[in-house]
């Protein structure tokens, strides 16, 4: 008997791929088998969006490997000594047997294969609405290349002039900036409140009205009721307040359900979110079935409860993983996720970290401080962009427990580093004195993440009270409005202003104008500017001379995400 180890992987787009070659380069004679039911390998599937809207127009750049080569079937048994088998669909396990049954779906033949080990990489599939008309033509996901095709030809056609776009998600939002750089007319419906749920509502509405600014509509609160359509063709979708919007193109980006059929007929225990369970080694329920990739739940760091985390990255480090223990034994551990995520919309980006507010309330975190920090991503005389963030952190232990980030600033190194920090499991006062590089086409000299850090300990130390923008505007709705005080200059005023009858006192002028203020020295005040900086020492100043009841205004004018009178 032959002692080669057979290695068997199901799947081909991200996951398997990993799994397949980080095997390969630790076991030179196992034989390793990918099984494709698709026809395309090793898919970069998150650039979708971005070779649907043209950003880059060769196709097979989202199946090259980074000199160019084409990572088909090929590429995978010359460069790597592996069998993949494209457009050909697993059936069945026999855990008993250690085989699989699969079909060759060109020729229609099947075949049973046996295996030593074998790892699940089957991905999910997009859910689709159940409402009449869902197979009118015109109706599309973006998952496959065959969709992110399909949508390419219609943006370069040009013939369609209206769409919409069923879903506020990370895809969803990608997409709709790749359909308007084609010159569609695009609405977004998203049933819940707000876009991009990993994002407390206040930092939501800001990307929600960048998204509007770009004439895109934005429907929230309402979802669909019903694809309308003329000879099998789409030609509208109704909403659910009966709301009717004619369109030509509906992409339904509503979310994924993990493909977990092949799994469960096999008798391997699958989660309560849908996913395959794992334990940190990739390893099932059936000690020689490990499994990656977006067919499995996995653990969350922060609060160790099951999570699904849909996400190209940690397919590829979940492979990597279970390619090591089919080889090695259970050597490699995944430990978990913290749900990390960034997209681009437009001109603008949307980052997050760790736990959101709402997120951290849902799971019993309670005892929790929150700050919202907005400021340029470098000094303004480099250009510097706005940033607003958003830290959440537990008071007992004072640890950092997420982070969010939006605007046009660059988002990207603020999550890293705030990714870093969670992982580490770092607290506000590990933050305050990070040494990072700083020179100015960079950085501020106190980065934005160190300075997020610096205003939360003002509120943890109670140097500061903070008040977010939401919550200002709630308290101007009801009977106790209080006093807001604008402590910018007059230029800045007439430029843009809040219009709800707020005092303007310039910081340079508060000292000798504190007659103007309320006679009440416990009258609530709420005090800002452009970024909320002068609103703090407006803040100080007030206080060092009685008044007992002032709060500042977090992210200041920047983080405002409401209509203003001008």
């Amino acid at each position: 008997m032959s002692n080669t180890k057979r290695i068997i992987v199901i799947g081909g787009s991200a996951a398997g791929p990993k799994t397949a070659a980080k095997a390969r380069r630790l076991d030179y004679d196992a034989e390793i088998t990918i099984i494709q039911k698709a026809r395309d390998l090793s898919m970069a599937s998150c650039g979708y969006p971005y070779y649907v809207g043209g950003l880059f127009d060769d196709r097979n750049q989202l199946v090259s490997t980074p000199a160019g080569v084409v990572r088909d079937p090929k590429f995978f048994l010359n460069a790597k000594g592996i069998n993949a088998r494209t457009e050909t669909e697993a059936t069945a396990i026999d855990r008993k047997n250690r085989t699989i049954a699969c079909r060759d779906l060109r020729a229609g033949t099947t075949e049973v294969l046996p295996y030593d080990k074998l790892v699940l990489c089957t991905g999910a599939t997009p859910v689709i609405p159940p409402v009449p008309g869902k197979d009118l033509k015109g109706i599309t996901t973006l998952q496959s290349m065959s969709d992110a095709d399909y949508l390419r030809r219609v943006c370069d056609e040009g013939q369609i002039k209206k769409a919409v776009i069923i879903g506020g998600g990370l895809i969803g939002i990608e997409t709709c900036e790749a359909l308007e750089l084609a010159g569609i007319e695009i609405t977004v419906i998203e049933l819940l409140p707000q876009l991009l749920t990993f994002l407390d509502w206040e930092m939501a509405k800001l990307v929600e009205n960048h998204v509007r600014s770009r004439s895109a509509n934005v429907i929230t609160g309402n979802g669909l009721a019903e694809f309308l359509g003329e000879n099998g063709r789409l030609t509208g979708v109704k909403l659910q307040n009966g709301t009717e919007l004619p369109c030509e193109l509906a992409v339904v980006a509503v979310g994924v359900r993990p493909n977990v059929k092949l799994a469960a007929d096999a008798g391997l225990a699958v989660g309560a979110l849908g996913g395959i369970v794992v334990d940190e080694h990739m390893k099932t329920s059936d000690p020689d079935i490990y499994a990656a990739g977006d067919c499995v739940e996995c653990r969350h760091r922060i609060t160790g409860k099951p999570a699904y985390s849909p996400m190209g990255d940690l397919a590829n480090l979940q492979g990597r993983v279970a390619g090591e223990n089919v080889v090695r034994g259970d050597t490699a551990a995944f430990p978990g996720t913290i749900q990390t995520g960034i997209c681009k919309i437009f001109d603008y980006i949307a980052g997050t970290t760790g736990l959101s507010e709402t997120a951290a309330r849902k799971h019993g975190l309670t005892d929790i401080e929150t700050v919202i920090n907005a400021n340029p991503d470098k000094p303004v005389f480099m250009g510097g962009k706005l940033i607003v963030s958003k830290m959440i952190v537990d008071r007992a232990t004072r640890r950092l427990l997420g982070y969010q980030a939006v605007g046009p600033g660059d988002v990207s190194k603020q999550i890293t580093a705030a990714a870093m920090a969670i992982t580490a499991e770092m607290t506000v006062d590990d933050l305050l004195s990070l040494d990072f590089p700083y020179a100015p086409p960079f950085s501020p000299a106190i980065d934005h993440i160190i300075t997020t850090a610096h205003i939360m300990q003002n509120k943890l130390e109670g140097r500061m009270r903070g008040i977010s923008a939401g919550e200002v505007f709630r308290k101007l709705q009801g009977p106790d409005k209080p006093f807001l005080l604008d402590a910018r200059g007059p230029d800045e005023y007439e430029a843009s202003r809040l219009g709800l009858g707020e005092t303007l006192i310039p910081l340079g002028a508060l000292r000798r104008r504190l007659g103007e203020l309320p006679a009440d020295k416990g009258r609530e005040i709420v005090c800002y500017c452009k970024l909320s900086l002068r609103g703090y020492e407006a803040a100080t100043v007030l206080m060092a001379n009685g008044w007992t009841d002032i709060k500042v205004m977090e992210g200041g004018l920047a983080a405002w995400p409401f209509p203003m009178e001008k």
